[in-house]
């Protein structure tokens, strides 16, 4: 029998040991031994990080939804598989059963099909936080549709290019969407990126604020009344280990968004695994994980993960400050909530409010915390313990990525010792590797370098949707026979990880990766901009703030730069989204730049810290006197 469930240190050392020597034969047992197969594999593993190519479970036939849905129903049909918790607190929550999961994901299926959706067709989501978006995700899936969820906070002009590069059939929105006090209008952001969209043949609209919106002839249709004739049976499609389930983008420190190529069966085992052992969920357990489905956290730890293992996960339409700072608090006391996964962001602008509104709440449902996102800060991970985990439940300082799939540095609650700051140890069958400027490995403890993983694990993304050879530059291009994760770490005297920041131009923003280049590029947009470029400062809630340091076309002009600067932050919330937006924009006459024109990004990123004192030697720049005046005008 596989170890399925770890429960103590010396387990995990004896687990881990065996899935590194032996990745095939523990991986199988995994696979073999708790999930539910149409045809059996004919290979585990066949890997080539040169190419790159990597096949997981090879010639297996299955349906990821037969595992998070059918087989629950022989002995949990009436068990809370989804809870809805909305946005208003006065609205109340609703329970949906697996049967009922099951049924909806049924109709839902039934309705993409009547509208000509078939295997390996790609649907685009863009709805708010509420059933349907799960429910459409795993209808997809259902019928071998590949889903591309996009975040319903992103621009039109965002959307648009999400469904142009994947080339989407059909698009699943809303009416509109409620954020806080605030309502968004998604029929309206929808309509005006399929203006330059012409693949898309129809639109599925769910009612869900009742707001007047305009629907197309032909084009449109209201969601509900095509689900209440459709039938509540239907069979999933058979689809083959390596069958694309899912298209994620994640931004790219250049351009153009990169979607993620997320496979089957690999995708299935690794996140149901992770999520059974760094969750430690148990049968009657109720787990909450705050992110947006829109990311990859919500799709492996919200929808996939959870379901694959019978459990009750909460879908949360709201913010965490709506109607004030106890929400979260509240509504963990509502449903005795048991793991909670939200991101450093979100602790940090409660911490912020104090302990008072935390203490009016009954939290001892509580047995594991967790932090996603970005590395979580010291101060963060103390008032998270003490006040929320009243030092008894464990925190899971998770780190991974889009492109990975699933958790892969991580503690195991109540079996890993945790160390604030620290994401510890690898999770099993992770091979972590630290790499020097030169590419060599550093070996053994007390080291600095770049996170390189040295061999495949089953949820790793397969390639970039229509650019394989971006994938392998991206990603396995920079190290010889490893996977690049574009993050620095240490590691400390016992083996444990520290995550160091994004080595590339991405910067962590409230748990988001927002690539600098195609912020630069909205901002250029503007018909007094001559050239942009954007780093981060530390922010107290935010993590990592924007810091851009503009130069105009006529610097002598004397427009109201505050005006500017709000032209400037309307320009990125069109193209990116409002996550995007800077808090501090300077406009300088210059860019210090090298001799081949490269922009040194380094001593921007260190005046906007003030940190003056080590900006080395810039008399090899191109113009070096340009420094002098950014440093006498910076924002503070």
């Amino acid at each position: 029998m596989s170890n399925y469930h770890i429960k103590h240190l010396e387990e995990y050392y004896q687990v881990y040991r065996k899935s590194i020597r032996e990745p095939e034969n523990f991986w199988e047992e995994i696979a073999e031994e708790h999930f539910i197969w149409r045809k059996k594999w004919d290979k585990v593993l066949e890997w080539d990080f040169s190419k790159p190519e990597i096949k997981w479970f090879q010639g297996a036939q299955l349906n990821i939804t037969e595992n998070c849905l059918d087989r629950h129903l022989a002995t949990r049909a009436n068990k809370t598989a989804i809870i809805f918790e909305p946005n208003n607190p006065d609205e109340p929550a609703e329970h949906i059963s697996y049967l009922q999961l099951y049924q909806r994901v049924n109709q839902f299926a039934n309705v993409l099909k009547s509208k000509g959706i078939k295997k390996g067709d790609r649907v685009c989501i863009y709805v708010p936080m509420i059933p349907e978006l799960a429910i459409a995700t795993l209808a997809c899936a259902r019928i071998g549709a590949v889903h591309s969820v996009v975040f319903a906070g992103f621009s039109s002009t965002a959307l648009a290019t999400r469904i142009n590069d994947c080339d989407c059939k059909l698009v699943v929105t809303a009416d509109g969407s409620y954020r806080g006090a605030k309502t968004i209008d998604l029929k309206g952001i929808v309509d005006e990126a399929l203006d330059s969209c012409p693949g898309v043949e129809s639109v599925l609209v769910v009612k869900r604020i009742d707001s007047e919106i305009t629907m197309k002839e032909g084009r449109d249709f209201w969601l509900q009344p095509l689900l209440d004739n459709a039938s509540t049976e239907g069979e999933a499609e058979v689809m083959d280990a390596e069958d694309p389930l899912f298209i994620l983008y994640t931004s790219g420190s250049t351009g153009q968004p990169k979607g993620m190529v997320h496979t089957t069966a690999g995708y299935m085992v690794y996140t149901a695994y992770t999520f059974k052992n760094v969750f430690q969920y148990r049968e009657k357990d109720v787990y909450w994980c705050t992110a947006d489905i829109g990311w990859i956290t919500g799709h492996s730890y919200i929808v996939y993960g959870p379901l694959a293992n019978g459990a009750t996960t909460i879908l949360f339409e709201g913010v965490p400050s709506y109607p004030d700072f106890g929400r979260f608090w509240e509504v963990i006391e509502k449903h005795k909530v048991n793991q909670f996964y939200t991101a450093p962001t979100a602790i940090r602008a409660l911490a912020k409010q104090g302990p008072e509104l935390v203490e009016k709440y009954d939290l001892s449902s509580l047995k594991v915390l967790g932090s996603v996102g970005e590395p979580i800060n010291e101060e963060a991970w103390h008032w998270y313990n003490d006040n929320v985990g009243k030092r008894k439940s464990p925190i899971v300082d998770t780190w991974w990525q889009t492109e990975t799939g699933g958790i892969m540095i991580t503690p195991i609650p109540y079996v890993t010792p945790t160390r604030p700051t620290y994401a510890t140890l690898p999770f099993i069958g992770i091979q972590p590797a630290l790499m020097d400027a030169t590419g060599t490995e550093l070996k053994g403890n007390q080291v600095e370098g770049r996170l390189c993983i040295k061999f495949p694990w089953p949820s790793m993304a397969r390639t970039i949707w229509g650019n394989h050879q971006r994938y392998k530059e991206t990603y396995f291009s920079a190290y010889d026979g490893m996977y690049f994760t574009g993050d620095g770490a240490l590691r400390d005297e016992v083996g444990y990880y520290r995550i160091t920041g994004r080595v590339d131009d991405v910067i962590i923003v409230s748990g988001h990766n927002l690539g600098t280049a195609p912020i630069e590029d909205a901002i250029n947009e503007h018909p007094a901009v001559a050239e942009s470029a954007i780093v981060g400062f530390p922010h107290d809630v935010k993590g990592n703030a924007l810091y851009g340091y503009v130069i105009l076309k006529d610097f002598g002009e004397t427009r109201d730069q505050d005006n500017l600067r709000k032209e400037i932050n309307q320009i990125i919330s069109e193209h990116i989204g409002p996550i995007a937006k800077l808090d501090k924009i300077q406009f300088t006459t210059g860019l210090p730049k090298t001799r081949s024109g490269k922009i040194m990004r380094r001593i921007l990123r260190k005046i906007a810290h003030n940190d003056l004192s080590t900006l080395g030697d810039i008399s090899t720049l191109l113009n070096p006197e340009v420094v002098e005046d950014i440093t006498k005008n910076r924002l503070e």
